[in-house]
């Protein structure tokens, strides 16, 4: 069931993409081996791909929002699992295995189609409609 609108899921995508670039210094496991570099560069990568999808929160419009659903899930499945691929789980696999579910579930929840038409901007309000 899709139950979050797309402009939720872009601020969640940069929170999250913040805070899973941060997480080996927030939760104290940033030894700079794959336990580091895992989600940091996971987390930016979320930021850079939601600054190029075709939704509310998107500057540059050019994945559509399904194939931006599809990068969540692998990321989050290649962050909760990458404590066991790379070989880290003795040390840490917690943050990784939360983290990564989260952004399955966030993918598997949000809806895959902008409440507007991303292609312009429109005042709901006053149902004026300028294009980008």
């Amino acid at each position: 069931m899709r139950v979050i609108p797309t402009r939720v899921h872009g601020v969640l995508d940069y929170l999250m993409g913040l805070l899973v670039a941060a997480s080996p210094w927030i939760f104290g496991f940033n030894d700079n081996g794959a336990e580091t570099w895992v989600p940091v560069i996971l987390g930016l990568g979320v930021i850079a791909y939601s600054l190029i999808t075709a939704y509310e929160l998107g500057v540059a419009k050019i994945i559509a929002m399904p194939f931006h659903l599809a990068l969540d899930g692998a990321g989050g499945a290649v962050l909760a699992a990458s404590p066991w691929i790379f070989g880290f789980n003795d040390d840490v696999w917690a943050p990784h295995l939360i983290l990564g579910l989260l952004e399955i579930g966030a993918a598997l929840m949000t809806r895959t189609r902008p409440e507007y038409n991303v292609n312009t901007t429109e005042d709901t309000d006053l149902g004026e409609r300028s294009y980008a």
